[in-house]
């Protein structure tokens, strides 16, 4: 007996050196939870998605509208009041651009169905006498005309369209309600809101989040700001160019051209284009070829002249950092977030120029820098200059 002990007290230690830890047991319960949990949040994610999108554009637009409810505040209005009224202004200015545009198409689609044979006859000219084609004009009139042929059915297949048109129109309609009606909330609420984050903080971290709320504004104002002086640069040039080729509504497409291109980043420009080539292609191929070289020129223009000088002052961000970041944005929520990332890099750039250590530089030609500062530039340097200094003090309490 005495002699199979020691076997035995063996046998016990190899069983217990083969048993699992028996943290084992915990960590595959986490990991399974954790499993699980990130296949609900992206579930949750997927079905989100959309009410996302109309979060970051009411919020995008409550911080660009706030310095004007603040004015209007000031001067006794009532919150709610003032941020009705520049939101219906917004409404106002959005509907009478669409009804403009869409008169001039549906003007110039009509025009283009009454006298389809005479563009055709001038569009085939066109072809024969630059081209040295040989083209029948009868031949091309009788193609669109047969009921049987790839014209009119094309035009049969796109009457059904209309229903999935109008669901889409009002579906866009009731997107447009959401993202007014947060806005309003957010802004109207406001002081509200803000209230009912800092409670939770100490002032030391209230500071630091008043601070960087502000500076969000600044940056938002200052995206508008610059979006709309090129959109004014590039309705300017664009309506003298098509005054000058004698395109039908000149200023319309100009203004159509200007502001399209500069709330569509990188690509804005060329998609504007579209519409103004198309429309003068019917009256005339050559000048349609004008404008859109016009177009091209121009986007040239202004992406090495223009918009790095206003961005520059208006939003203080490198214009690499500025395209990379639009590409970005595309990159992880498509064109909403090619729209809202200039502002969010902007705020992104000052919050890390606001934080670390700076140390004086040492004098090398590497980082020579010529000096070439107006009194508009300084001024902004000033202000951006204070505005890191609050911040700066904000997280040294």
């Amino acid at each position: 007996m005495s002699q199979d002990r020691p076997d035995e007290s063996v046998d016990g230690d190899v069983w217990a050196s083969r048993r699992m830890p028996p943290w084992i047991w915990k960590a595959v319960i986490v990991f399974w939870l954790g499993f699980l949990g990130t296949i609900l949040i992206r579930y949750a994610y997927d079905k989100l998605f959309s009410l996302l999108i109309l979060v970051l554009l009411s919020l995008f637009l409550a911080l660009a509208i706030e310095p004007g409810v603040n004015r209007l505040s000031r001067r006794g209005w009532k919150r709610g009041r003032a941020t009705l009224v520049i939101l219906l202004a917004v409404i106002v200015l959005v509907l009478v651009f669409v009804v403009a545009i869409g008169t001039l198409i549906g003007t110039q689609i009509a025009d283009l169905l009454q006298n389809s044979e005479r563009y055709v006859n001038r569009t085939v000219d066109f072809l024969n006498d630059t081209f040295g084609a040989q083209i029948d004009p009868g031949d091309v009139n009788e193609s669109i005309q047969d009921p049987d042929g790839p014209v009119q059915e094309f035009i049969r297949n796109q009457q059904g369209e209309a229903l999935r048109l109008s669901v889409t129109a009002l579906g866009l309609l009731l997107q447009g309600f959401t993202v007014m009606l947060f806005t309003f909330y957010l802004v109207a609420d406001g002081p509200r809101l803000r209230r009912s984050i800092c409670s939770r903080l100490t002032p030391e971290r209230q500071r630091r989040v008043l601070d960087t709320w502000d500076l969000a504004i600044d940056k938002t104002g200052g995206y508008l700001y610059s979006r709309a002086l090129l959109a004014g640069v590039s309705a300017l040039v664009h309506w003298i160019a098509f005054q000058a080729i004698g395109t039908a509504a000149p200023v319309a497409l100009a203004v159509w051209v200007g502001l399209v291109s500069q709330f569509i980043p990188v690509i804005g420009t060329y998609v504007a284009g579209v519409l103004p080539a198309v429309l003068t292609f019917i009256d005339s191929p050559f000048d349609a070829l004008l404008v859109i070289i016009v177009v091209i020129l121009y986007q040239q223009f202004e992406n090495f002249v223009v918009a790095p000088r206003i961005t520059a002052r208006t939003m203080e961000i490198h214009p690499a950092v500025s395209f990379g970041s639009a590409i970005a944005g595309a990159a992880l929520l498509g064109p909403v977030g090619a729209v809202l990332a200039l502002p969010v890099a902007a705020m992104a750039v000052a919050l890390a120029a606001a934080s670390g250590e700076r140390h004086e530089l040492i004098d090398d030609p590497l980082m020579h820098v010529p000096e070439k500062k107006t009194r508009r530039s300084e001024r902004n340097s000033e202000r951006s200059a204070g505005k890191r200094r609050r911040l700066g003090r904000g997280r040294n309490r």
